[in-house]
């Protein structure tokens, strides 16, 4: 009797937990995309960077690196051991993506980190982002949780000031990963979006889902890309993309129209791209691949 008490619970759990399970990314073509991307190699893509801030166009680089990697839905974070890890263990595509460019005397450096479960259709587990300049430093982390972001906010800025906020919806910064993943997924028509985490942090407008419209248009034979505006904002996005696998991001442009009525504009144009494991190339003797890469 004692055993029977004690199967129907733990029988009823596993049932719930399989009805809770996230369904599979159906577009995503995973034999191709396991011959791409699970080689042991990332993806590094440096841009030329034109970046808007305080009203001047800056020149600098941008380089995207997308890798896929080994993660801990539950604590979102690397796995130091994806074979301990049963089923917690999830493959995430990751992109890190810095901005460099000076503004006067000093020096802005920007970076996004995000974390895009290449099986499970839910939205990026994390995304993380950065900025440090002269002046300080802010620092954003958004965790997938319960059908929402919970978001922890830091900044030196007394009205971005330190947050903690839930916003029930996607991010833009994960279209990106969307793209790489397959285009199908990247919603489109009316949807609610957070805005670039960088966009936010230099805008200083409240952090929340916005409204937005999402389009793909066609470039011709080899690119498309698509358009993201939002009404409230006065903002345009455009990325543009090679539409066939791997679906390579080759430039992206910001246009904001400023509450001055100025208008701002952003544009990254990719120069060149390589695979490789950069991760072992931390010598002095390999400093001359940075040459290689245009940085």
């Amino acid at each position: 009797m004692k055993a029977c008490r004690f199967a129907i619970p733990a029988f009823l759990f596993l049932l719930i937990l399989g009805s809770c399970s996230p369904a599979n990314r159906e577009s995503v073509d995973e034999e191709r995309f396991g011959a791409y991307w699970y080689q042991g190699k990332a993806e590094i893509n440096v841009f030329d960077l034109k970046q808007n801030r305080y009203g001047e166009e800056r020149e600098g680089k941008a380089v995207m690196i997308f890798v896929t990697e080994d993660f801990s839905r539950r604590k979102q974070v690397k796995l130091d051991d994806p074979e301990s890890a049963g089923g917690d263990a999830r493959k995430v595509l990751k992109l890190n993506m810095t901005r460099d460019f000076i503004t006067g005397i000093y020096p802005y450096h920007t970076m996004l980190s995000v974390f895009t479960p290449v099986k499970d259709d839910v939205p990026s587990f994390k995304i993380t982002h950065s900025v440090s300049e002269w002046c300080g430093q802010t620092f954003a982390q958004l965790n997938w949780k319960n059908a929402a972001y919970q978001a922890k906010l830091f900044s030196y800025f007394e009205s971005d000031g330190d947050q903690e906020l839930k916003v029930d919806a996607p991010s833009e910064d994960e279209i990106f990963n969307l793209i790489r993943l397959s285009p199908e997924l990247v919603p489109q028509g009316n949807v609610r979006l957070i805005p670039s985490l960088t966009f936010q942090r230099f805008a200083h407008i409240p952090f929340k889902a916005y409204r937005a419209t999402v389009t793909l248009e066609e470039l011709g034979q080899q690119t498309s890309q698509f358009v993201i505006e939002y009404p409230e904002l006065n903002r345009t996005v455009q990325i543009q993309f090679i539409k066939t696998f791997p679906f390579e991001i080759v430039s992206w442009e910001e246009v904001r129209i400023s509450p001055s009525g100025r208008e701002e504009r952003s544009i990254a144009t990719r120069k060149e791209k390589m695979l490789i494991d950069y991760w072992t190339k931390n010598g002095v003797e390999d400093e001359w691949i940075r040459k290689q890469l245009g940085l």
